[in-house]
């Protein structure tokens, strides 16, 4: 079954649209689609003009998904893309941009429940212009110690004048942005990022790791510092993942962390998503708007060593 429908004057093709995606609660690609253009005010503003990359699952999240960069062959002309040449072949990647509402539409008609953009912008794809740490907890942790941890990043961050910004990864984390100037290399922001994160592992020995291989983890919050590279990118803020209850990448406040009121990555779905975005807006604005400096912390990692 198809159906035609025009979305901000451009006439989309949009196919089994009653093809279920979340079999455990029954909703639908109709239902990704309408939640695209719902939440296209909020999520755009974080795609746009970023290189992105898509998880894809056609036959529902039960089935095993791929990652999609290169725009297909088949895909309608009216998409724009970007193309980027790999630094470690002669290969060349044609990222999709998602710069409107039917770009997003047609995604949502592709089966993509991720979207990942790059840290870095179109014009300046060698500084990104935000650091994320990356709160990723194993077996062993509990959701109560990811807030304990991130709320140490934030204590910490503060100190030297900076601020932050959390949001749920809609998975079992706790991802914390600071919005940068983008003038700085990814090795700069990763070093930035790597020196924070020992910090944190020093306050926080028992329960956070810096481990790379998972197996020698213990079970431990794995401080994320090596996400922030060239190339790698993160789940979009407001983007829906692929796990039961179809859980949606939230940004929070502060006190909501320290309260205690949020009490799962998950806390935030398909169905009450709408309900969040009406009473609180975008959270995450300042990401956009308030771009930072970390000269004086380079500066004294520098002569540090």
């Amino acid at each position: 079954m198809e159906s035609f429908f025009e979305v901000n004057g451009q006439e989309l093709r949009l196919t089994n649209l009653d093809k279920v995606l979340w079999p455990r609660e029954g909703f639908t690609k109709s239902q990704l689609i309408k939640y695209y253009l719902e939440a296209a005010p909020y999520l755009l503003k974080y795609l746009r003009n970023r290189p992105v990359v898509f998880q894809r699952f056609p036959g529902g999240i039960q089935e095993k998904g791929f990652y999609q960069k290169n725009f297909p062959l088949e895909g309608p002309s009216w998409v724009k893309t970007f193309s980027i040449n790999s630094r470690s072949s002669s290969k060349v990647t044609r990222y999709i941009l998602v710069e409107d509402v039917q770009t997003l539409a047609w995604l949502g008609n592709q089966a993509c429940i991720e979207i990942h953009p790059w840290f870095s912008s179109l014009q300046s794809l060698e500084n990104p212009d935000f650091a994320v740490f990356d709160l990723d907890p194993m077996e062993e942790s509990t959701f109560e110690q990811v807030c304990s941890v991130s709320l140490t990043i934030r204590d910490l961050l503060v100190k030297v004048g900076l601020k932050c910004y959390p949001k749920t990864s809609g998975s079992t984390g706790l991802q914390v942005y600071v919005p940068l100037k983008p003038r700085y290399s990814y090795e700069e922001v990763r070093k930035f990022v790597s020196y924070f994160c020992s910090l944190v592992h020093d306050i926080h020995p028992q329960i956070t790791t810096m481990e790379r291989k998972v197996d020698k983890r213990q079970g431990k919050i794995y401080l994320d510092y090596l996400q922030n590279a060239w190339g790698k990118t993160i789940n979009a803020p407001y983007s829906i993942r692929p796990h039961p209850g179809a859980p949606v990448s939230t940004p929070l406040l502060w006190e909501e962390i320290q309260q205690g009121n949020i009490t799962s990555s998950s806390a935030f779905h398909l169905l009450n998503i709408k309900e969040r975005l009406e009473a609180k807006g975008d959270l995450f604005e300042g990401v956009l708007t308030g771009k930072q400096s970390i000269d004086g912390i380079l500066e004294n990692l520098m002569v540090s060593k």
